[in-house]
């Protein structure tokens, strides 16, 4: 399935249809595989897969058949193999919300239908395989309405194997079986939505109706028991018929277009175990069926076609297991017929009596063999025991038990059950239950397994008759599913009994290359007039004398023909090849011409453009230079003017007070000698006296002052100061008169910095 997703076409609708087909295999397998001791992962199922494909390639959608699903694994199983793969998965990874609405418990243990031996697997993550497999089913369609219904259906069958029964004596004597628990039958009807009442009388009580008479009876224990993994047994198997039914209604082909069919069959290899009930009888029954079509076709009838062709051929021989496949589907004396027979006849009937009726009926018969078979050379076989038979198939001797071969075959649900589930307010649980209807009531006894199986496994050998079948063998190296480990032995038997050296040989012997008459006429039309380009008539010749002859000298012809034309084609291919190589190269040259001229114009203009910005950048340099050159020129002129104006300026105000600068000028050196050299001698003598603070005070007041003084004020001053001299000690009130301030008195005359100050002063 992935390589035929992986070679075809793209796009949504083709994308979605081949996402729909591959899911649908992680669901049958989560439903119908299962761990045995030689596969982790066994197909307790056949499958055949019809794959529609339209005339591009393109899957268009598919229709799943399914064969005997191994039902009676969901309530026993054998040691060191596991119930099918959901149950696990369920209880792994489903949530915590999802187990409590299921009423589940994630300890395998709890559930007398899961073994406990093998309840993990090295290598296989129930919890992951989970989460692929509900993605899966959304992928493929279903509702989640619908996955709802199948967990819960799931959880129910879980459920009913932890129903236990005990005894009870009634009034007249016999046994009536009670439920001893009845919290898990109330859990399984609030999950299927039954009365409770309803389903525990159905577990107690059984009712056989024939014509207008309805009879009640009790159930025993045993016979409880038997209606419980009944029940648990049918709910599974209709689940699964259920699951393929709506997968086929989401991935069958939509469109009527006209389409190819391509199908693929998986279904379970031969088994040989140490117990071989009724499931390995059908399925070797099956696997012998598939020998057939698998000799008839490589074998027999490529052998018998050399004959008819007339071509020299020496017969090979093989191992013809039609035998086999009569002593098992005979109508009137095979196995299945007699099994059937044993289960309608009125009265006691037990496994025993079957195995009785197989020693009368098939006691000569050079395949079967047993303890009490009327063929003496079984007699003193002490390895077989009294309850089980031994059939010679193509790949060994196989023991069978009988122990469960007629209740297995009968398949018995009692009608109690069926009308029970029926009344469920459930609608997935009462679509699997449709006999359940009080107003269909049939009272034709439903067919047995055996012969529903064998009606399949026609079916399913017309369908691969009318189909061009390619076989996959699959070999395998050794018994203990371990890598790096090939058991010689154990290969050797297996490319025995598969008949692969027979057809090996005449593979090696005959003609590997054959055709039919329409692709024969398509491949060698060509060598007649009549036949070229056009045949009007039947491709088959209406009469085939000499044809044999001329077969291989026919194929000599069309040899030198196919030159002739390959030189023709030669001939034409070179000339066609030289114009393309032309008219490409004259196309390619029209193309580099009109890019190199593109490419020349960009450069010239990228220069051109690059010369104008050059030639501007010099411009607006000279410009600017020119224009930096005039302003400076200018404020230079303009400074020029300034300074010749400020020495003009200078040289007006000089020449004005030149005068008067001349007439005092002595003076004025005198008097600033004289400042600089009394302030260089108080700079020295400072120290010596002790007033030189307030002196320096005073000195400042007086150099303020006298700053002030204008030379009218100081002749007025001068005035004052020579008639103070004047009238010194000769007028008491002279001086209150002057302006002079009291520190400025020359009364006191002990000092004789005051008479410094005084001259000073003047």
């Amino acid at each position: 399935m992935s390589y035929v997703a992986a070679v075809c076409g793209k796009g949504t609708e083709v994308n979605q249809v081949k996402e729909q087909l591959l899911q649908s295999n992680p669901v049958l397998e989560a439903f119908g595989n299962a761990k045995t001791v030689r596969n982790d992962n066994s197909s307790r199922f056949g499958k055949y897969m019809d794959i529609e494909f339209d005339f591009k390639g393109d899957p268009l959608g598919g229709v799943i058949s399914n064969y005997l699903l191994e039902k009676s694994r969901v309530v026993k199983q054998p040691r060191g193999e596991r119930n099918f793969h959901i149950f696990y998965q369920i209880l792994s990874g489903g949530s915590e919300d999802l187990l409590k609405k299921l009423k589940l418990d994630t300890d395998f243990s709890r559930y007398n239908y899961l073994g406990l031996g093998s309840a993990k697997v090295n290598g296989v993550d129930d919890a992951s395989n989970f989460r692929t497999v509900k993605n899966a089913m959304q992928i493929v369609g279903f509702m989640d309405d619908e996955i709802e219904s199948v967990f819960e259906v799931v959880a129910a069958v879980l459920k009913l194997g932890n129903i236990e029964f005990k005894p009870e004596s009634r009034v007249n004597g016999l046994d009536e079986s009670k439920i001893k628990d009845k919290n898990e039958l109330k859990e399984i009807c609030e999950l299927t939505g039954i009365d409770q009442s309803v389903l525990e009388r159905a577990f107690s009580f059984r009712t056989v109706e024939a014509k207008q008479e309805k009879v009640s009876t009790t159930l025993n224990v045993a016979q409880a028991y038997y209606a419980r993994d009944a029940l648990a047994k049918n709910l599974y198997s209709r689940l699964f018929c259920w699951l393929v039914t709506r997968i086929n209604e989401s991935i069958k082909a939509q469109s009527k277009v006209r389409k190819k069919v391509m199908g693929v069959l998986d279904i379970y290899g031969f088994e040989i175990f140490e117990d071989n009930s009724f499931e390995q009888f059908i399925i070797n029954y099956c696997n012998e069926k598939l020998q057939q079509i698998f000799i008839e076709l490589t074998l027999k009838e490529e052998q018998e076609e050399y004959i008819r062709e007339g071509i020299e051929w020496t017969h090979i021989e093989y191992f013809n297991n039609a035998i086999i496949c009569d002593l098992i589907e005979n109508h009137q004396n095979g196995i299945l017929a007699m099994l059937d027979e044993e289960c309608l006849r009125p009265g006691a009937v037990t496994d025993e009596t079957f195995l009785d009726k197989l020693n009368q009926v098939c006691a000569t018969h050079q395949h079967f063999e047993s303890r009490m078979s009327k063929c003496s050379r079984f007699l003193n076989d002490t390895s077989l025991p009294h309850c089980c038979f031994r059939i010679q198939h193509y790949a060994g001797k196989v023991m069978y038990q009988v122990e469960g071969f007629v209740d297995k075959n009968n398949d018995l649900l009692y009608r109690d059950l069926s009308q029970a589930m029926w009344k469920a307010n459930h609608s997935l649980i009462k679509a699997l239950f449709p006999e359940g209807n009080p107003v269909k009531i049939n009272l034709k006894r439903p067919p047995t397994a055996g012969s529903q199986f064998k009606v399949s496994v026609a079916t399913l050998m017309r369908n691969l008759q009318t189909k061009n079948p390619n076989y996959i063998r699959c070999i395998k190296p050794n018994d203990q599913k371990a890598a790096h480990i090939f058991s010689d032995a154990l290969v050797c038997h297996q490319v025995r009994y598969l008949g692969l050296m027979e057809n090996v040989r005449v593979r090696r012997a005959g003609y590997a290359f054959r055709q039919t008459y329409e692709p024969c006429l398509e491949r060698y039309k060509m060598l007649c007039k009549q036949t070229w380009p056009q045949w009007r008539g039947p491709a088959r010749l209406p009469n085939t004398s000499g044809v044999k002859a001329k077969l291989f000298k026919l194929e000599d012809l069309r040899k030198q023909r196919l030159e002739d034309l390959a030189t023709l084609i030669q001939k034409i291919y070179r000339g066609w090849k030289c114009r393309t190589y032309f008219l490409l190269m004259k196309k390619s040259q029209i193309v580099i011409s009109a890019w190199y001229r593109k490419y020349a114009q960009q450069k010239k203009y990228r220069q051109i453009k690059r010369s104008a910005i050059i030639v501007q950048s010099y411009i607006r340099g000279w410009k600017a230079r020119r224009e930096l050159k005039r302003l400076k020129e200018k404020a230079r002129r303009k400074h020029a003017v300034a300074v010749i104006w400020a020495y003009w300026l200078g040289l007006k105000v000089r020449r004005e007070y030149r005068k008067f600068f001349r007439a005092n000028a002595g003076r004025k050196i005198y008097e600033f000698i004289l400042q600089k050299i009394i302030q260089k001698y108080h700079r020295k003598r400072a120290s010596q006296f002790q007033f030189c603070d307030s002196f320096a005070m005073l000195y400042f007041q007086c150099k303020k002052y006298r700053d002030q003084f204008t030379d009218q004020k100081k002749l007025i001053y001068e005035e004052k100061l020579e008639a103070s001299e004047l009238f010194k000690d000769r007028k008491a009130l002279y001086p209150a008169r002057l302006s002079l301030s009291s520190h400025y008195q020359f009364k006191d005359h002990q000092h004789p910095s005051l008479r410094i100050y005084s001259k000073l002063i003047n």
